[in-house]
């Protein structure tokens, strides 16, 4: 019979697994499965979910900002082709909106409430909060913005 621990641990080696596969959306939902199990994280843990997010918010960032750059273009009979990419862009920001939403929500619901005794843990999280709100506001169109 499996125990609370050996699902703890069989969460992690995954995690571990799909990080040097390259796996990171893997290697979110294995972290993510983590956090759900409830408890605090060790210090290994947290990190592990920090480079799995890391990684595939990061990859996003990228991707938004080279086809932020093709929308800034002002070459002559673009235009179509600028409202494809808009789309696409929009896409991707979409990807991005739903990435930081899910780490927020399991930072400010689940994370910081299990980590009032651990200062460490606390302000490692805060940190995490404020980039991903960061990522947000960068890919958040400034009408948007203005009304939130």
């Amino acid at each position: 019979k499996k125990t609370m621990g050996d699902e703890r641990a069989n969460d992690v080696f995954l995690a571990k697994v799909a990080e040097q596969a390259e796996r990171y959306d893997d290697m979110v939902k294995f972290m993510t499965k983590l956090v759900h199990r409830g408890g605090e994280l060790s210090v290994e843990e947290r990190n592990l979910l920090s480079v799995a997010y890391k990684n595939v918010v990061g990859a996003r960032r990228a991707s938004w900002r080279v086809l932020h750059s093709f929308s800034k273009s002002k070459e002559e009979g673009f235009d179509k082709q600028r409202e494809l990419v808009d789309e696409y862009r929009r896409t991707v920001e979409g990807e991005i909106d739903t990435i930081c939403e899910e780490i927020l929500s399991l930072l400010g619901d689940i994370l910081l409430k299990n980590s009032q005794d651990d200062p460490e843990a606390s302000v490692f999280y805060l940190k995490m909060m404020g980039d991903y709100l960061r990522y947000l506001a960068e890919v958040t169109e400034k009408e948007k913005r203005k009304q939130s």
